[in-house]
């Protein structure tokens, strides 16, 4: 597939996995895409060299509704090399298991390696003959009103590139994020939790007839939350587990040593140290880099009529909600039905023509603000459920009242909104009856992160007055007994 002679061209900084879809969904639009990453080309990178780096994610329907919204066929091959997740497996200190399933409808999260998802998306940019893709190319300056970068290639000491439009996809540390800063008052918070995380790996056993085989149940995101901290782990396609401790930075701090490291493990994840087994534990927590949590929030993020930024380079989030890459690729869903409602065409307006590219872009930093901000602020909160809410009374029948009263609500599965979502960023009115938080979050991409959050607050205070209510209700009616038991003591006394 090819764009025509006279098309426009983008140019797209960062070749992760938003960065592919970007250039996946512009090169089906008819752009011409120039996409460039300064990293080599993961497919032909020693795995180990980046490795330890980065969480397994966990796709949802926001993702894969975004998928398809795009390309439908790539879809269903990246959900091939997926595992189903129907819930959370809960491991509690003394070796007990509690599953706490995501959906009563069956619905479920996606676990895939980072580096697979890049590798598909990378594979299927191939097939179109209007798309560049260049490794190693790194960004030095850009020059907005003239619509030029330049890069420094492998090859050259320096390389003037011209575009029509620019899309920063390159991250938290973003490249592109950082000249706009030059020319728009874009606002702009960054922030470090004391927080840090090592990945651990969980190998597979062994069966019967010597073949591979999961350690433990591959369909739930496993956690062992111990308050402070937490350890959780995802399941891999060859039987084995990408295991993530997260823990204060000062708690990590004491570890100086491995033997206070096994002692410290044997304290907390007793059972978990049988199944990673101490020696390989001890090895993957002394030579994998612990590496830090940041969160970072702009606004706006565009530039007039030459710029946008996307994905982590706009809302870099903690991984607690495993929304970072479906935010991202939501992000791009967006801002294609963007383009296509205002009809931003891939060839430059003529003369009597209003280019409708810059209203499409005042649009998308409007819509996509307030949820970017509910989402970071989510993921944060998020945290807290895992490591410590999730085992507590109050928590286990708030989860029971929620399934309860959303029987009552419609069921919208995430599959059936592929064709509305295409159309438009978000339907009104999507959110009919009573939903948990993480429903809305997580499996209906027709509802917007500011809308779920809203809504779920809502309900919280609901149940709150309820139970109030219930309280001052149960008083009365004791205080009520009390007082007719007193009375007619008194009078059979008298």
């Amino acid at each position: 597939m090819s764009a025509s002679s006279n098309a426009r061209k983008v140019l797209i900084v960062g070749a992760g996995p938003v960065g592919c879809l970007t250039a996946l969904s512009f090169a089906k639009m008819g752009w011409k895409v120039d996409l460039r990453e300064s990293r080599p080309d993961i497919r032909y990178v020693d795995p180990s060299t980046i490795a330890h780096r980065s969480v397994n994610l966990a796709i949802s329907s926001r993702a894969i509704t975004a998928l398809g919204t795009i390309d439908s066929g790539i879809t269903a091959r990246l959900l091939e090399d997926s595992i189903p997740m129907k819930g959370r497996m809960i491991h509690t200190k003394d070796g007990k298991e509690e599953s706490q399933l995501y959906d009563q409808h069956g619905q479920h999260l996606n676990s895939m390696g980072r580096g697979l998802l890049n590798k598909v998306l990378l594979d299927e940019l191939e097939h179109y003959t209007g798309v560049s893709v260049r490794f190693e190319d790194k960004l030095i300056a850009i020059d907005f009103e003239r619509k030029t970068a330049i890069f420094i290639p492998p090859s050259a000491d320096t390389l003037e590139v011209a575009f029509d439009f620019c899309i920063g996809a390159d991250g938290a540390h973003s490249l592109v994020r950082r000249q706009m800063m030059r020319v728009v008052r874009m606002n702009f918070q960054q922030e470090y939790i004391p927080h840090d995380y090592v990945e651990l790996h969980m190998s597979p056993g062994v069966g019967e007839n010597g073949q591979p085989v999961f350690r433990i149940d591959p369909n739930h995101l496993h956690i062992w939350p111990r308050s402070a901290f937490m350890l959780i782990a995802l399941p891999n396609k060859d039987k084995s587990f990408t295991c993530t401790l997260y823990a204060p930075t000062a708690e990590l701090d004491k570890l100086e040593t491995r033997e206070q490291a096994s002692d410290w493990f044997d304290l907390h994840f007793p059972d978990a140290v049988q199944l990673i087994g101490r020696e390989s534990l001890l090895d993957d927590f002394e030579e994998n880099p612990r590496s830090s949590l940041i969160s970072v929030k702009t606004y706006p993020y565009h530039f007039k009529d030459c710029a946008v930024v996307i994905g982590d380079a706009a809302h870099a989030m903690v991984p607690f909600y495993g929304q970072g890459l479906n935010c991202g690729f939501e992000d791009v869903r967006v801002l294609t039905t963007l383009f296509k409602s205002f009809g931003v065409a891939p060839v430059p307006p003529k003369a009597d023509e209003e280019d409708r590219l810059g209203p499409s872009l005042e649009e998308y930093s409007q819509i996509r603000r307030e949820d970017l901000i509910a989402i970071s602020d989510l993921a944060m909160y998020n945290y807290m459920e895992m490591r410590h809410h999730v085992i507590t009374p109050i928590y286990r029948f708030r989860r029971v009242v929620d399934r309860l009263l959303s029987t009552f609500a419609p069921f919208v599965s995430g599959a059936s909104l592929t064709d509305v979502l295409s159309r438009v960023p978000f339907p009104t009115n999507a959110a009919r009856g009573w939903l948990p938080l993480y429903t809305m979050v997580t499996f209906r991409p027709d509802i917007n992160y500011a809308t779920a959050k809203r809504r779920a607050q809502l309900q919280t205070r609901i149940l709150d007055y309820c139970g109030w209510l219930a309280g001052a209700t149960a008083f009365s009616l004791s205080a009520l007994g009390a007082w007719r038991f007193a009375v007619w003591n008194g009078v059979l006394r008298r």
